[in-house]
């Protein structure tokens, strides 16, 4: 067997944690040298430059290598591969490989601040960023990030990105910086927003994070289906009213077939200086009733922490500004997530269930190549935490299973994101929605 076979073989005992597969079988491996001379250089090319498991995959090679008898040292190359795109090459975003929207719902929530953290935060990766501010009555971005170069510049008829800690900059606040407040009509608005956002020259980027203005109106879903986007990210506080925003932002994303990949509760709880007690002033949140409800994989929680106001008053990111804070540190771990999240996205490596109402069956759930499983309808319908059947603070149930009738049955079924399905009922309950991995847990085989 040539050495080069035997590396590829060794190789194939390294599996991706997220893909479920060998580093072989995805392609990973574009270079190898050094076989004769028992020196090998391994050229690897992951999924982002981003991948906050380059590490683990650096040990798990050289391993699996310096156990082959003629290996005397074993050397790593990152090679970068962007992922492909469907823009034209004549197109502002030909080369931006990913486009993570941040949206909420209801303002006031910290989105912009969350939105410009997780780029930097992305950037701390390793990934080449962008962050487009797609707010035109009030952009934030020239108040939270301030680069020393502030004046946009047109080179063949693009407009150049201001650059801050190598992450470029765009918003209608940094164009129009001496033409006062902006007055316009909704869609003068939507035809504004994208030439700034095609027309840029964003080069080559990873990860392009787009600050959406709060809502679900005209401007989000216009600029939303002119853009190919990869994932969304919820921005909310622990509050109720915020949680009801967030469900119509999931609804709206999941009309546009855009996954909501994370949630972020931002200002969750706060810790108090003197005595060091955790008060959770707004409530204890909704964090876990997202990832119950719609089976979103991500979520996290951000504290109230009053310098991360003043940071981005000043101009400089929290991220940047103070690293080892507490909110810097769940920032990053939620944007390393975030990384390995869209990863399975654009590899589709979880398929989603088919799921099916057979009478005199039961609920179907299907998976390719897995046999039938099945979900006797009255017990997926007692197992509904929507907050009509699930007391929200308490979490004790409102609807106990001897109440629900035991001829009840799904009179539709439809998803919800990629994450979940939404169910309508027979008995008229209508607000069920079931993550996929909760189905999974509740199927049995078919009798």
């Amino acid at each position: 067997m040539r050495r080069t076979d035997e590396v590829l073989n060794a190789l194939r005992s390294v599996t991706d944690p997220d893909l479920n597969r060998n580093i072989v079988e995805l392609g990973f491996i574009r270079q190898i040298e050094g076989t004769e001379s028992g020196h090998v250089v391994l050229g690897l090319a992951l999924t982002t430059p981003a991948c906050p498991l380059r590490e683990w995959f650096r040990e798990q090679c050289r391993q699996a290598l310096t156990a082959l008898p003629w290996v005397k040292s074993v050397q790593i190359r990152w090679l970068s591969t962007p992922a492909a795109t469907s823009r034209g090459s004549d197109h502002g975003l030909a080369q931006v490989s990913r486009i993570v929207a941040v949206g909420s719902c209801k303002g006031g929530v910290g989105k912009s601040t969350v939105a410009v953290n997780l780029a930097f935060s992305f950037a701390r990766l390793g990934a080449r960023v962008g962050i487009f501010d797609a707010d035109i009555f009030g952009p934030s971005l020239p108040t939270m990030v301030q680069p020393r170069e502030r004046l946009i510049r047109v080179v063949n008829g693009r407009l150049l990105p201001l650059v801050y800690e190598n992450v470029r900059l765009q918003s209608f606040g940094f164009v129009a910086q001496e033409d006062g407040p902006a007055i316009m009509r909704g869609p003068m608005v939507s035809q504004v927003l994208l030439q700034l956002l095609t027309q840029t020259d964003w080069g080559e980027l990873d990860y392009l994070v787009v600050d959406l203005p709060p809502g679900t109106g005209d401007i989000q879903l216009t600029l939303l289906q002119a853009v190919e986007l990869t994932a969304a990210v919820m921005v909310t506080t622990p509050q109720e009213l915020s949680f009801v925003d967030v469900v119509k932002g999931i609804q709206m994303f999941d009309r546009l077939q855009v996954p909501v990949a994370g949630v972020v509760e931002n200002m969750s709880w706060f810790q108090c200086p003197s005595c060091g007690t955790t008060h959770h002033l707004f409530g204890p949140g909704v964090r876990e009733r997202l990832r119950e409800q719609f089976g979103i994989p991500l979520a996290c929680e951000l504290p109230l922490l009053p310098e991360v106001s003043t940071w981005g008053d000043s101009g400089r990111p929290a991220v940047c500004a103070a690293p080892e804070s507490a909110f810097a540190r769940r920032l990053n771990e939620f944007a390393a997530g975030l990384v390995r999240e869209i990863s399975r996205l654009e590899r589709q490596a979880e398929p989603r269930p088919e799921i099916l109402w057979q009478p005199g069956t039961g609920i179907l759930v299907r998976l390719p190549g897995q046999p039938d499983r099945v979900i006797v309808p009255a017990l997926l319908r007692s197992a509904c935490a929507c907050a009509l059947c699930v007391d929200e603070r308490t979490g004790q149930r409102r609807v106990e299973s001897k109440s629900v009738p035991e001829n009840v049955h799904p009179v539709r079924i439809q998803p919800m994101g990629r994450y979940a399905v939404a169910v309508e009922w027979s008995d008229g309950h209508s607000s069920s929605i079931y993550p996929y991995d909760r189905l999974l847990a509740l199927a049995q085989p078919v009798a």
